[in-house]
């Protein structure tokens, strides 16, 4: 199983960008996906989940209205559309995906993706 994140760069306040994650060796819409993110010095924190057949989706307070989450099952892709970027943004992002199957739960992560908002 592989996520690869790609889409991150220095961008200034007010920009945008939009985070790509292509999975393989998984069957993508059994999988929630979701984005999370950590900045220098703090915790990993969930920022947005999209379910396996992408009909929900939840984001934390602080993206609310500024960011979308996404998904291409042909393309076993999920995006995020980060707009009016903060420099509070600034962290490594990752994706997940996870299902839970006869009880076990399986849970895989990106190698991560650095966002920069900087001027």
């Amino acid at each position: 199983v592989q996520l690869v994140e790609s889409g991150g760069g220095l961008v200034q306040p007010g920009g945008s960008l939009r985070l790509s994650c292509v999975a393989s060796g998984v069957t993508f819409n059994s999988y929630e996906m979701s984005w999370h993110r950590q900045a220098p010095g703090k915790e990993r924190e969930l920022v947005a989940t999209i379910s396996g057949i992408g009909d929900s989706t939840k984001y934390v307070d602080s993206v609310k209205g500024r960011f979308t989450v996404s998904r291409d099952d042909a393309k076993n892709t999920v995006y995020l559309q980060m707009d009016s970027l903060k420099p509070e943004d600034t962290a490594v992002y990752y994706c997940k995906a996870m299902r839970t199957r006869s009880g076990y739960l399986f849970s895989y992560w990106g190698q991560g993706t650095q966002v920069t908002v900087s001027s």
